[in-house]
C-alpha cells in the first residue's frame, strides 16, 4: 500500500475524527475538549511510532506527553469553573456581558 504502514493510516483516521468532532458545531464544551485530546493521542502515537527508531528522542516524546496532560488538566480546570459560574457547559449560555 505505497509503503504505508496500517499503523500510520489507523494513527491519519484518528486525527481526522479528533479534527472534525472539534471542528464540528458542538453544544458541549466537553465534545470539543475530548476532540482535542483525541488529536493529541494521534499525533503521540504517529511520533513515537516515527521516532521509536533513534534513541535518544524519547525524551522530546516524554516531554510532548507531559504538554498534552497539563493541557488536558488545564481544559478540565477551565470546564469546572465554567460549570460552577454557568450551572453548564453549554456555549449557548456563554455570553460576553455574562462573564
Amino acid at each position: 500500500m505505497l509503503g504505508i504502514s496500517m499503523s500510520v493510516i489507523v494513527f491519519l483516521v484518528m486525527a481526522g475524527c479528533g479534527l472534525s468532532a472539534f471542528i464540528s458545531k458542538q453544544k458541549h464544551l466537553l465534545n470539543v475538549l475530548l476532540g482535542l485530546e483525541f488529536i493529541m493521542l494521534s499525533v503521540f502515537g504517529l511520533m513515537s511510532m516515527n521516532m521509536s527508531s533513534v534513541g535518544l528522542e524519547v525524551y522530546f516524546i516524554m516531554m510532548f506527553l507531559i504538554l498534552a496532560a497539563c493541557e488536558g488538566a488545564l481544559g478540565l480546570s477551565l470546564l469546572v469553573s465554567i460549570v460552577r459560574s454557568h450551572g453548564s457547559d453549554y456555549f449557548s449560555s456563554l455570553g460576553i456581558l455574562s462573564c
